[in-house]
């Protein structure tokens, strides 16, 4: 037996509790992550896991073994990724989960000046605004906009989104210009509504002018969609007023196709996380994308203040909450 392959094995059957999403995260069968853990469970003399038909469970000596291996992993890791030619040269998969548009506007775009410094990393990108299982999914980080409400999850603020209302001249032209943003909801007027990812419902806009007024308005709407993308098709088609990140509509507004409207009035920023799950060591290879990430994002979604990075809990959970602002928004 392989004790490092079976301390690995016995790891991820644990965070993903299953035999098969850690074998398939292992690129293993499943048989083969069976004898491990029967292995090690012979070598140790101690039952680490109760094995049933519908899920895994860990004994008490399980959990207890399970916090001293994730040390010693990542303990390897570290001694590996402090030798010069793998700080220089990291290599190997890695896989992340971003939202479209913020693959479409800013990180594709850039990403062959990170081939270019980094050769040897292969990139899975998944474009998504699902919620996303790090660990059942294999997924070594994701990008999402709004607050994280998962306390188990370590998260870095990479970024803070201005958000702007606009709509399409055409839009425009069949229904002129909103002049106050309960317009949207008092009058023919029309937003495209954005769907939330946790209650399928397009969620209510918080808008500011000055120092003392404030309204928060929910729109009508004859279309809502739960896709960036698509959303900003939708809004260039003039199928309704547009609440958005400036980088998705800068470029649209500087040719005429989007125009902004409500001047003078603001919403809080939206922040910008990566995040991912505290017991994932971070490779030479994850620390790398993720200072990259800070840099690309910086240049079009600087930060302002920082928030100090939010710390893991005991126990980890498994989803990652996207979004709680009054925007209630992941897609960006």
């Amino acid at each position: 037996m392989d004790r490092f392959d079976a301390m690995q094995a016995f790891a991820r059957v644990v965070e993903a509790g299953s035999f098969t999403k850690a074998a398939d995260t292992l690129r293993l069968n499943k048989t083969s992550v069976t004898q491990l853990i029967q292995q090690l469970e012979a070598h140790l003399r101690v039952k680490l896991l109760h094995r049933t038909t519908r899920k895994v469970q860990v004994t008490a000596d399980g959990a207890a073994y399970y916090e001293r291996v994730v040390r010693l992993l990542a303990d390897l890791d570290d001694a590996e990724t402090s030798l010069s030619s793998a700080k220089t040269s990291p290599r190997g998969r890695l896989r992340v989960d971003v939202p479209s548009p913020l693959a479409r506007f800013v990180l594709v775009p850039a990403l062959p000046g990170f081939h270019a410094m980094y050769p040897d990393i292969q990139i899975d990108m998944g474009v998504s605004d699902r919620m996303v299982d790090l660990i059942g999914d294999s997924v070594d980080c994701v990008i999402r906009g709004g607050d994280i409400t998962d306390p188990s999850l370590v998260a870095r603020r990479v970024g803070e989104l201005q958000i702007g209302a606009y709509a399409a001249p055409a839009y425009l032209q069949r229904h002129g210009m909103p002049e106050h943003p309960q317009d949207l909801e008092n009058s023919h007027h029309r937003i495209v509504g954005f769907m939330s990812m946790r209650s399928g419902r397009v969620p209510p806009y918080a808008m500011q002018r000055g120092d003392d007024e404030r309204v928060t308005v929910q729109g009508r709407h004859v279309l809502a969609l739960d896709d960036g993308n698509a959303y900003l098709a939708a809004g260039l088609a003039g199928l309704g007023v547009l609440l958005l990140p400036t980088y998705m509509a800068d470029e649209h507004a500087a040719r005429g196709d989007l125009v902004p409207v409500f001047n003078g009035w603001r919403f809080d920023p939206m922040p910008l996380y990566l995040a991912y799950p505290p017991n994932r060591y971070v490779s030479a290879k994850l620390r790398v994308f993720v200072d990259w990430v800070v840099d690309v994002v910086g240049e079009k979604a600087p930060v302002g203040v920082r928030r100090p990075r939010q710390p893991a809990a005991t126990a980890p959970k498994r989803k990652l909450d996207a979004a709680t602002t009054p925007m209630n928004r992941s897609s960006w």
